[in-house]
């Protein structure tokens, strides 16, 4: 019965030390997919960075009409993709449709913008995270309101 006893010992160590190794491997992959770095592999669109909204400069973005006071609108700008919001009549905002937790494109849903990827959620008015992982809030991405059009830039 010693025997059995032992062999029963030696499974459970070795399990033991298979599972620690396992976990802290899985641990490690966590942390290297949510460093930012990877350009994002939640399995959701992304994309690359790109200079494409800086280059748009005067591009008809918008029309005013077209986004709902306290509501938002997927947009793009120099094919760059973005989220416009209008908290209050008149007033435009715009921001980087790219999530900053890893590069999932980020969606207008009313007055908070969503990540499919992981959950994330952003004011519309602020692009402040509310909810995570996301810890930074969305990029600013300039815009005006000429008349009834909103303009990059």
């Amino acid at each position: 019965m010693d025997d059995a006893r032992e062999l029963s010992r030696r499974t459970a160590i070795a399990l033991g030390g298979t599972g620690a190794i396992g976990g802290a491997l899985i641990l490690a992959g966590c942390a290297a997919a949510d460093d930012g770095a990877s350009g994002g592999s939640g399995g959701g669109a992304t994309t690359a960075p790109s200079t494409g909204a800086a280059d748009a400069a005067g591009e008809e973005v918008a029309a005013l009409a077209d986004i709902p006071v306290g509501g938002s609108i997927d947009a793009t700008i120099g094919g760059e993709p973005v989220l416009l919001a209008q908290p209050t009549a008149g007033e435009v905002v715009a921001y980087s449709a790219i999530c900053t937790h890893q590069g999932c494109v980020v969606a207008a849903a009313g007055s908070k913008f969503e990540c499919p990827c992981h959950g994330s959620i952003f004011d519309a008015a602020t692009g402040d995270v509310e909810v995570g992982p996301a810890l930074q809030p969305l990029e600013s991405v300039a815009v005006t309101v000429e008349g009834d059009r909103v303009i990059a830039g």
